[in-house]
């Protein structure tokens, strides 16, 4: 064989390598027909919760109809401890979990722990801590094993995708506290540390790249729908007037909802936001044609957004049960109903 000829087979295998290792993880059941999923968030809060947890796992391990598991942050309310103690604690729970739980951190457990009630901590050294308690097996999930391609080479393990029968889900680490800007005052700050600016510049950067990604995976894959899930609540309608006064308070967010939007636009089939955060259960198109949003972010509307935010903190008594339907049911690709825990 001519030498030539070997080398272009030799780039076109490393080409064909390096497509194969971009791809996201596809989960096992890809059988076409209709599947469920659980999504909980900013629970437990409080030592009542707490103490309810375990049961509350158990409730949702009963719904063996479940393909996996979402916690969508915040794993202890904002005035609380963030000790190693409590992060095993919590870990311990989530092995019990016994469907695939995929897990992404919340403000709580990292950002806020710069507050003298949450043990004057520094944020950034709490995040390492929570990617090691969390995040030891990167590409796995917590709960039962399923497959996941994760950014462990960017050093964010915690976000991560993967597809169950064509549709396309995309969990990332977005931050309440205005993405992790605002100033660790509990240290003695006023404004964010380079440290800080540099985190959040990196993060935010490695979550834009995911949700590029995402949906050019799923456009060439011909995907039903994709699913976005974080936890900060870009659209809390507590913050609208602070927002709508001073847009930069949550600037935080702007090129990520810009992000969102130009790949709505662009895309084939619907798009859903599931996010924690704001506590309240909610469903609606925060950047529909008319939307205050639209104003503060600075942006073209995105009529094909639907997103779902579930109840938290003390709104916590239910998990949100999302049902993807079967490839060749007709309607909406996405439905979903709260149940209520048993206590």
């Amino acid at each position: 064989m001519p030498a030539h000829t070997m080398k272009i087979t030799t780039a076109a295998l490393t080409l064909a390598l390096g497509l194969l290792a971009s791809q996201p993880a596809t989960a096992a059941d890809s059988t076409g027909e209709a599947f469920t999923f659980g999504v909980i968030g900013d629970i437990p809060y409080g030592a009542a919760e707490i103490a309810q947890f375990p049961g509350r796992i158990q409730d949702i391990n009963a719904d063996r109809d479940l393909k996996f598991v979402t916690h969508v942050g915040d794993i202890k309310n904002g005035s609380s401890v963030c000790s190693d103690e409590y992060f095993a604690n919590i870990r311990a729970q989530f092995d019990t979990f016994e469907h695939p739980l995929v897990y992404t951190p919340g403000d709580n457990e990292w950002v806020d722990c710069h507050r003298t009630n949450n043990g004057a901590y520094n944020p950034l050294e709490r995040l390492d801590k929570l990617r090691e308690v969390f995040f030891s097996e990167p590409g796995k999930t917590l709960g039962a094993t399923m497959p996941v391609k994760s950014q462990e080479s960017l050093g964010l393990p915690e976000n991560v995708r993967f597809t169950q029968n064509r549709v396309a889900f995309s969990v990332v680490d977005i931050q309440g506290s205005n993405n992790s800007l605002q100033p660790w005052t509990g240290l003695g700050e006023t404004t964010a540390t380079p440290e800080q600016l540099a985190e959040v510049q990196h993060r935010t950067d490695a979550v834009i790249a995911q949700i590029h990604e995402t949906f050019a995976d799923a456009e060439r894959r011909n995907e039903r729908a994709v699913v976005l899930m974080t936890q900060a609540d870009m659209f809390d309608p507590s913050l609208l007037a602070a927002a709508t006064a001073n847009p930069e308070t949550v600037s935080g967010f702007r090129e990520i909802v810009k992000t969102i939007i130009e790949e709505t636009n662009g895309f084939h089939a619907p798009v859903y936001l599931i996010n924690g955060d704001s506590h309240v259960f909610a469903e609606n198109q925060p950047l529909a044609e008319g939307s205050p949003w639209l104003e503060v972010y600075g942006q073209a509307a995105a009529d094909n957004l639907q997103r779902i935010t579930v109840d938290g903190s003390a709104n916590a008594t239910n998990y949100v049960r999302f049902t993807v339907a079967g490839n060749s049911a007709g309607g909406e690709v996405l439905s979903w109903e709260k149940v209520p825990f048993s206590q």
